[in-house]
């Protein structure tokens, strides 16, 4: 099991916190007083290795808890120098730390101070490919790339033989991982819902798809398929929607289906205020001005769809995956640039390789839980 938070950095951290002084004696040389009351160990940083004075360091070569604390006295104080795009250690918490080749398409990490080398695990233990690879494979696919051409660009660009079948096993396994996440997340949203439904191809037959969003951030709070427009099927779509929201919308603007207002006198409706309105748009010119904005997604999804030549199966993960895609990682021009995630108030990190950060924040968080 991969070490988190090292014993030794947890006492550093009770230095600090304890109120013990830290004096910075000569240049990178530091006096740190011994817990034991036995006078004061010398830390000491030299062409950016790492040591000090006490016993601990001194017999066992590792990053001892001296020096943690005064790396985060130097921090606290922001004398640290700025932080590099490298790992710190996961054996001792050592920042000095070098880039030592590649295993099995990898980059492996060497840590200077305890000597041990590692790679970085955030999602990706076990795959052949390193982290930009199957990023890029995410990405071009739900920008609106075939499989095999994805498949072929791996291929002229970067020498790799990645089977079309391979790809997308990479799309159902990181978009069940980011899913959960993205799941428990929750938005600022306008509260007026846009619903729509579509037909889609499915091995050859034609199913529905469902979406759910809310008007002003843009935010897709349901994305979901059935192979009738029943009142169940609608039903669904309302209940995965208020799992996202995690809160009632003010207004749902619907077409004329009838499965809709069934579906919405189950779901939403109450004789208590505040009520949910369902703003119900009879007639086809009608629909389109109230539900323009989900509208434009469906001719999104339909140009997806044409690349894809239909469904595979009605649980594909390709609506999930849409529906993050659409969410966290495609910035939209009515939104300023802004993806509606971040329109919706939630931030997931950098805006450079957002399925990498994704995928990053999900690991985390599956660890913890």
């Amino acid at each position: 099991m991969e070490q988190i938070l090292e014993p030794r950095m947890v006492r550093g951290y009770a230095i600090i916190a304890k109120g013990d002084k830290i004096t910075e004696v000569g240049d990178n040389v530091f006096s740190v007083p011994s817990q034991s009351g036995n006078g004061n160990y010398l830390v000491s940083l030299i062409e950016e290795k790492w040591s000090c004075t006490c016993p601990d360091h001194k017999s066992r070569q590792v990053v001892c808890k001296h020096i943690h604390a005064v790396r985060f006295w130097l921090a606290l104080n922001g004398k640290l120098e700025e932080e590099s795009d490298l790992p710190v250690c996961k054996w001792c918490g050592s920042k000095a730390v070098i880039r030592y080749g590649k295993e099995a398409n990898k980059q492996v990490f060497k840590c200077k101070d305890c000597d041990r080398k590692f790679v970085i695990d955030e999602g990706f233990r076990k795959m052949h490919y390193e982290p930009k690879i199957i990023t890029i494979s995410l990405d071009l696919y739900f920008k609106g790339t075939s499989l095999r051409k994805i498949s072929d660009h791996l291929k002229q660009f970067y020498g790799l033989n990645v089977h079309f079948s391979t790809l997308y096993r990479w799309i159902g396994k990181y978009v069940e991982l980011i899913g959960k996440y993205a799941d428990s997340l929750i938005p600022q949203l306008s509260g007026n819902w846009n619903v729509d439904e579509m037909k889609l191809r499915c091995k050859g037959d034609w199913v529905w798809l469902w979406n759910v969003m809310d008007k002003e951030t843009r935010f897709l709070l349901a994305s979901t398929i059935s192979e009738k427009r029943e009142v169940e099927d609608a039903r669904n779509a309302f209940q995965k929607a208020k799992n996202m929201a995690k809160s009632k919308p003010i207004t749902v603007t619907t077409d004329g289906l009838q499965s809709y207002q069934d579906a919405f006198n189950k779901e939403f409706f109450t004789l208590r205020n505040p009520r949910t309105e369902h703003i119900r748009s009879a007639g086809i010119r009608a629909s389109r001005r109230n539900n323009n904005v989900v509208e434009r997604l469906n001719g999104t999804v339909r140009e997806r769809n044409k690349v894809m030549r239909g469904l595979k199966s009605e649980d594909t993960p390709i609506a999930k995956g849409f529906q993050i895609y659409y969410n966290f990682v495609k910035p939209h021009q009515s939104l300023n640039g802004e993806t509606p995630a971040q329109k919706a108030g939630i931030s997931v990190g950098p805006d450079r390789n957002r399925w990498l950060t994704l995928i990053q924040n999900a690991k985390k968080t599956n660890t913890n839980h």
